[in-house]
């Protein structure tokens, strides 16, 4: 296996956005204390009503407002701690393989492309809502990992193929509302959706560049 050479100075930034996402959990009290959740959701919040929220519309959060960090900052809000340890352990497992093989720019570039498509894909079918949680990149690294192990003789990130069986069945499981009733929780499947398809997305166009690449 190639290790990638290009490489920031920092080599671990799967790191930080587990500090944060664990830092964002403790002070909200898992999405409990608005004050903190306030500033990271999707849409920005203008008032508290019976412990629902009511937002402001995406055109008047990112084009009036501007506040274009809410793209990504929800996936730092995480409703539970058994949510939080789920989805930090599989940003390290992947993370930290991701950062070795591809480089830790392009795992910065996925992260912000599948939490981006996550976060719009549950707005789109789910409305002005309180979601979040690093499911949707999470699944992003999976669709990601899944076309660079295509074509590839060796488990290049050293997931077996049942591993992205039982994240697409998890990922059926939801959509059928199973997880909900076996106490999980509402779970955000259309972010789950959209991460998958954006990793598969950025995971095609990087194999295209490296192939066009080592052509030059």
């Amino acid at each position: 296996q190639i290790i990638h050479k290009y490489q920031l100075n920092n080599k671990n930034f799967h790191i930080p956005i587990i500090v944060i996402s664990t830092l964002v959990a403790v002070l909200s009290s898992f999405g409990s204390f608005d004050v903190i959740i306030e500033f990271v959701t999707f849409l920005k919040p203008i008032s508290l009503n019976g412990g629902y929220y009511n937002f402001l519309s995406l055109e008047d959060t990112y084009l009036e407002a501007n506040e274009w960090w809410r793209l990504i900052t929800p996936m730092f809000i995480h409703f539970s701690f058994s949510h939080l340890v789920f989805n930090c352990l599989w940003l390290y497992v992947l993370g930290s393989k991701i950062e070795l093989y591809d480089g830790n720019i392009r795992f910065i570039a996925l992260v912000i492309f599948s939490s981006i498509a996550a976060n719009y894909s549950q707005h789109i079918f789910s409305g002005p809502a309180l979601f979040g949680g690093l499911s949707g990149v999470v699944y992003g690294m999976f669709g990601f990992c899944m076309i660079l192990e295509l074509e590839s003789k060796n488990l290049r990130y050293g997931l077996p193929p049942a591993i992205y069986l039982f994240m697409l069945i998890w990922m059926l499981l939801g959509f059928l509302g199973i997880l909900e009733i076996f106490g999980f929780g509402k779970v955000a499947n259309f972010a789950h959706l959209g991460g998958l398809i954006a990793g598969l997305i950025f995971g095609m166009v990087s194999k295209y560049i490296s192939m066009i690449k080592l052509k030059i």
